[in-house]
């Protein structure tokens, strides 16, 4: 009968297992100063275009970029662009490249997406001076939007040209992804990567380790992650209603003795799960707090990655 019920809890405890890839949310933050040391991509406005309209607006639209008031930065290019004469293509085009350079910087990425594929920025190649970077910011983008072959479609572009990107392209996409193995393969050539990785897997918990707690402990799985309030309730809800089983077995009352059991069953599994998850989601948060500062400061982030700016 125990060998049956060892089975039976081993079986179940399989079926709630929890994958032990991560997914954590890493972000880049960028200042001023940084956009502010790179170089703009075109040639700067003639004193004769500076006369005009459409040359005030982007010359306002720069000021405003260089603050980061990207809302009024893009506003102030769209309005340059209405009006600007129809025969100035090179420099639609170069404005078109500026909002949609505002709505990356800002993280809109799906406006990303919708001003390139509606202008004539789809047609630009790599004679266009701002072309590794326009690359690099569609990569990003549909990397963010979910669309992967889209995504990969861009980078096998960026690998022919700009083969050195692409390799700093390997390692920031392993790096965002959490990509552990591709990352393990990566630590002789990115002391950065090295750092991350050590640090990681000094402090992350076992997700296999805190389940088998909590099968053999109620609670313990949630101890071992650092959860003492929830570990406490898991144990002591789990020994009410064990405890509440027994007594209408030995009482007689098999109905309610069922209904218990049923109870029992599901705390009892539901905690092996729940200890599963919160270790994944104690690594997730131990992954971030590690990577994040570390890729800001070695510029790991595709965006850190352009040459140019405003």
């Amino acid at each position: 009968m125990n060998k049956f019920f060892l089975l039976f809890v081993v079986i179940l405890s399989a079926c709630h297992r929890v994958p032990d890839k991560i997914e954590p949310k890493v972000d880049y933050a960028v200042q001023d100063r940084y956009l502010q040391s790179l170089p703009s991509p075109f040639a700067p406005l003639t004193n004769q275009e500076k006369q005009e309209g459409w040359g005030k607006e982007t010359e306002i639209g720069f000021g405003f970029a260089h603050q980061l008031d990207l809302y009024q930065a893009m506003t102030a290019f769209k309005r340059a662009q209405f009006l600007l004469p129809k025969e100035e293509k090179t420099r639609r085009v170069e404005l078109d490249y500026e909002i949609l350079l505002c709505y990356y910087m800002g993280k809109r990425y799906e406006d990303v997406v919708y001003t390139f594929e509606k202008s004539d920025l789809r047609f630009a190649d790599h004679e266009f001076p701002a072309f590794c970077d326009l690359m690099l910011i569609l990569y990003d983008s549909y990397m963010h939007l979910g669309k992967t072959e889209r995504a990969n479609q861009i980078r096998n572009i960026i690998r022919y040209y700009y083969p050195e990107v692409e390799e700093k392209l390997t390692v920031s996409s392993a790096l965002i992804s959490a990509d552990i193995d591709t990352l393990e393969e990566l630590t002789d050539q990115s002391p950065a990567v090295k750092m991350i990785l050590t640090e990681y897997d000094l402090k992350k918990k076992s997700i296999s380790r805190a389940q088998w707690l909590n099968t053999a402990l109620p609670g313990a799985g949630y101890l071992y992650v650092g959860q003492k309030q929830t570990a406490l309730t898991a144990l002591l809800l789990n020994g009410l209603f064990i405890g509440a089983t027994y007594y209408f077995f030995h009482a007689g009352n098999i109905p309610a003795g069922i209904i218990f059991t049923s109870f029992e069953a599901g705390w009892y599994f539901g905690g092996i799960y729940g200890a599963g998850q919160e270790a994944k989601f104690y690594n997730e948060r131990l992954y971030e707090k590690t990577a994040t500062p570390i890729m800001n400061r070695e510029g790991l982030f595709p965006i850190f990655m352009l040459q140019h700016a405003f």
